[in-house]
């Protein structure tokens, strides 16, 4: 695109630091680590779980978009317990719409550290990280080894020094306070650090900690990891390797669909006419759709490889209903579709 520019290339000098690159949040000229680290997790997620179906075409594009994420976050956990929560000053940036190659607003940066901690940005960092390190090892094996080893010094930094970012951070309230608590990103940052290293103890983490979270049901996003946990470690379950440790994890995913589908007795979640996942008052109205419609699509994978079925009061439903709900899901998200979502039922 010949019309964008460089922009903020001197961000972090101020405090001796490079922060340049990264992705800017929304609209705005502002970085926030926390849920540009969970847009990492997942787009890393989405690459080990369908790569080889975005073709030679698209998924370059994708590792790039990734690694243009991860050498930001590097750069946000280059000094030893101390994470950059923050470059920009929302409350300057939000009364000034201006594009980034024209931002003349402060670029205040906001860290957490061993004094003032943040669980929840620092264990999004750490999954971020390990996440890719797993998506970029085959392109880049070095590359991947250090986000790997950075993924563990950030998480141990979360895990020991344990309090919320909103409190050490004030700054990034109202905009991304973490309203779920720190728990979950602290065994959604284990989670993936077992996957990464298959490292007995991160399994044994999440283990003993899941019961101290609320994660039968179906919140997940950049603040709620919970029921993203369940699905995760399902895979590791059911291909036979965590065998005995079916509970809690199977149960709380088939409980998620169990919430979802649309036909299931006991299903929670709210559609619109046209059968459109929402969330009141939640927004972005494609968060709800697009994040639970992956975990569904995920898990029905997982479960067709292991030929079992779920059952949701007196209705059982195989692998093959989770697929058809993800993709009907995507049809509703798409822009052209507006008379199938828009349209109220006569």
């Amino acid at each position: 695109m010949t019309w964008r520019k460089d922009s903020a290339l001197r961000d972090g000098l101020d405090e001796k630091m490079d922060l340049v690159g990264g992705y800017y949040d929304a609209g705005d000229n502002v970085k926030y680590s926390f849920p540009m680290a969970f847009t990492t997790t997942m787009l890393a997620w989405s690459v080990l779980e369908y790569g080889k179906d975005m073709g030679n075409d698209e998924l370059p594009h994708a590792l790039e978009a990734i690694r243009w994420s991860t050498d930001f976050l590097l750069k946000a956990t280059n000094k030893q317990n101390v994470v950059i929560a923050m470059v920009g000053d929302p409350i300057a940036d939000h009364n000034c719409w201006e594009r980034p190659e024209d931002m003349d607003t402060p670029r205040t940066v906001y860290q957490v550290n061993e004094t003032s901690p943040g669980s929840e940005v620092s264990a999004e960092i750490a999954a971020a990280l390990a996440a890719a390190s797993l998506a970029l090892k085959s392109s880049d094996p070095v590359y991947s080894s250090s986000l790997l080893q950075r993924a563990l010094q950030v998480f141990e930094f979360a895990d020991k020094f344990r309090a919320s970012y909103n409190n050490s951070c004030p700054a990034v309230c109202p905009f991304y306070c973490d309203f779920s608590g720190y728990q979950d990103e602290l065994l959604w940052g284990a989670a993936w650090l077992h996957k990464a290293t298959n490292d007995a103890q991160y399994w044994d983490y999440v283990k003993e900690n899941i019961n101290k979270i609320w994660t039968a049901g179906s919140l997940f996003g950049w603040d709620a990891k919970h029921a993203g946990i369940n699905v995760l470690a399902s895979q590791y379950v059911l291909n036979g390797e965590g065998s005995k440790d079916t509970i809690p994890f199977i149960p709380n995913a088939d409980a998620l669909v169990c919430a979802v589908l649309p036909d299931s007795p006991t299903k929670t979640e709210q559609f619109t006419p046209g059968g459109l996942l929402y969330q009141k008052g939640l927004m972005g109205n494609m968060q709800r759709p697009i994040s639970l419609s992956f975990l569904l699509l995920t898990y029905g994978r997982y479960l067709e490889s292991s030929k079992r079925t779920i059952q949701c009061g007196d209705n059982v439903y195989p692998s093959s209903k989770l697929i058809e709900f993800a993709k009907s899901q995507n049809e509703r998200s798409a822009s052209s579709n507006c008379a199938i979502v828009c349209v109220p039922d006569r």
